[in-house]
């Protein structure tokens, strides 16, 4: 079995049908207002324009019965009823180019509302949901399963509503032309319902399946243009096809197997329409005369009949749209419905200014799976000082400083920043007052001067120019292609990982923070841009309290503080030289760090 058949997404059918298609579809209009808007008026003109069908057989019914007579045929009558009757039809085909025109509209509209909302939700979830779920998943929500909504968007949710009416209106005016011929055809498709109904349901198991395999086979190709690099590197192309053959396979076959529903609908349909049909005209025929049915009215009921069969074959099409919408609308009500952990307080306080105090009280933290990452955290740093964490891969270091940018939440305990809990503050103050440069700060396909002003929003030019003056990097960006007007290109691939940290340098500059949280920035910098990264670094800590991860400990030396983690908990805290003197983890760390750099430098 591949890895994506043991997805964990493999359990949803049965998730999927203990909702069931009627909760989903409530829930998934209450989702979209979008769709709301204005579907009454579209539902009456689509109704006006389903009613025109009924014009043809009424119209030969009255020209058989009014107009022919056994005196002969009154042409004036009709030309009259068809005169009026194509006018009618004219009248009908141009209300029908306005109603698709509003019902496209009302699909976009529903469509930039979902991923709008579905995108925003996204970026309000909280590291643990970030990191538990896959990102080729989440970008698969609010593209790939929005786009299952445009065909129900357009004209799904509404085909339910005017094939419904149009077959209660048919059978209606069969009643009146005879019962008995009404029954023969409702005898013979009332069989259908149950059918339609266990399909259905496995239609839908067999769509929301294979929106999991779309979302799988977008994560899995995701990944492997991403990491071409390592792919080429290490001559690991044939694996990764083989990978991405088995996600692509899967969805083939899921996809073949939604389809195979779909595919006995129409046939279904057909025969039972057709079976109806041949049953009316030979009734009609053979029992015709004695049940008081004209030769007009026969007619009529044949047509008739042929207007209830239709909408009942576009019922069974519109059912396969409908469960490829309905699995897509579950997936993105999935995202939707997930808690917000990391919620905007109610009454937010504000961040005061300047160097800020942080401290954890009996913070603790854990992951969706997993044991507690962070435990027992008690810790006070002060204003304007500057902290090194330590520790070995895995101890919870990176953890805690994102708790310090609010990422996510502690599990249990608080941190408080200038005094205020993180879980209270004003969301525009901590965005102000907090700022994090990340090891690999991610840059946007822009330019240099539009990624440095993602600092601050509503900054200029004025403003990064100021940045750029006051960490001294002016001569840098003169030495870039085009300034800072140079494109970084996707990803920030178009400058070096030096480059990229001085652009998150002057970005964190910009928003001018009193808490600044760097992942060693100058771990994995080139030589040449090392010296302009460290100089930038000095400046830009001055006057703010700041909290480094140090891989390399040549910056805990330079630290008031150093906090040593080791299994998730501060175990050892203090300056460098008062840690080497107890010979602990940090000692070991830094004679482990001192070897490493002494033997690179031999090399």
């Amino acid at each position: 079995m591949s890895d994506v058949d043991r997805s964990p997404a493999a359990e949803a059918p049965d998730e999927i049908r203990a909702v069931g298609a009627y909760a989903i579809l409530r829930r998934g209009m209450a989702a979209s207002p979008e769709l709301r808007n204005g579907l009454v008026f579209t539902a009456l003109m689509a109704l006006a324009v389903a009613g025109s069908k009924l014009l043809v057989p009424l119209t030969i019914q009255a020209v058989l019965d009014g107009a022919m007579t056994s005196e002969g045929v009154s042409m004036g009558r009709v030309v009259a009823l068809s005169g009026g009757a194509a006018v009618l039809v004219v009248g009908s085909i141009q209300l029908g180019r306005v109603t698709y025109f509003r019902l496209v509209t009302t699909a976009e509209n529903v469509l930039y509302g979902l991923r709008v909302r579905a995108f925003a939700h996204l970026h309000r979830l909280s590291l643990a949901e970030h990191t538990a779920s896959s990102k080729g998943v989440l970008t698969a929500r609010v593209t790939s399963d929005v786009e299952t909504l445009t065909r129900f968007a357009q004209w799904g949710a509404v085909a339910w509503i005017i094939n419904s009416v149009q077959i209660v209106a048919v059978l209606v005016i069969m009643s009146i032309y005879s019962w008995q011929l009404t029954l023969v055809t409702l005898s013979l498709h009332l069989p259908l319902l149950p059918i339609l109904r266990w399909m259905q349901q496995r239609q839908l198991i067999a769509y929301d399946m294979l929106r999991t395999r779309v979302s799988e086979t977008f994560g899995v190709i995701s990944e492997s243009v991403h990491g071409v690099e390592v792919v080429r590197t290490y001559g690991y192309r044939e694996p990764t096809r083989r990978r991405v053959r088995s996600a692509v396979d899967a969805q083939y076959r899921q996809q073949l197997k939604a389809a195979r529903y779909f595919s006995l609908v129409l046939p279904i349909s057909d025969v039972f329409g057709v079976t109806a049909i041949a049953s009316v005209i030979g009734a009609g025929v053979w029992w015709g005369g004695a049940w008081g049915v004209s030769s007009g009215e026969l007619v009529a009921f044949v047509f008739l009949s042929n207007l209830l069969v239709a909408p009942i074959t576009e019922l069974g099409e519109v059912l396969d749209q409908t469960q490829t919408a309905l699995a897509g609308w579950w997936k993105i009500l999935d995202v939707l419905d997930t808690p917000v952990e990391v919620a905007d307080p109610a009454e937010p306080r504000p961040v005061p200014g300047g160097a800020l105090e942080v401290r954890a009280e009996a913070v603790e933290f854990s992951y969706r799976t997993g044991g507690l990452v962070l435990r027992g955290i008690d810790v006070v740093l002060a204003a304007g000082s500057s902290v090194a964490v330590v520790g070995e891969t895995g101890s919870g270091k990176t953890t805690f400083v994102k708790l310090l940018a609010r990422l996510a939440d502690p599990t249990a305990g608080r941190v408080l920043v200038g005094g205020v809990d993180l879980r209270d503050a004003s969301p525009e103050d901590r965005r102000r007052a907090v700022r994090m440069v990340p090891q690999d700060g991610f840059l946007f396909d822009t330019t240099v001067r539009a990624n440095i002003g993602y600092g601050r929003v509503g900054s200029d030019d004025d403003d990064v120019d100021a940045a750029i003056d006051l960490l001294g990097l002016r001569e840098w960006v003169e030495r870039l292609p085009n300034g800072l007007e140079t494109m970084v290109g996707e990803r920030g691939e178009g400058l070096s990982v030096g480059e990229r940290q001085l652009v998150a340098l002057a970005r964190a500059q910009l928003g001018d923070p009193g808490l600044l949280i760097l992942d060693e920035a100058t771990s994995a910098v080139d030589p040449e841009t090392e010296t302009a990264l460290e100089r930038a670094l000095e400046r830009l800590a001055l006057g703010r309290t700041t909290v480094s991860v140090a891989h390399r400990l040549s910056t805990a030396e330079r630290s008031d503080l150093v906090l040593v983690f080791d299994d998730g908990r501060i175990a050892e805290r203090g300056t460098h030289a008062e840690l080497l003197e107890r010979d602990g983890i940090y000692a070991g760390l830094h004679a482990s760090w001192l070897g490493n750099t002494r033997t690179a430098g031999m090399s």
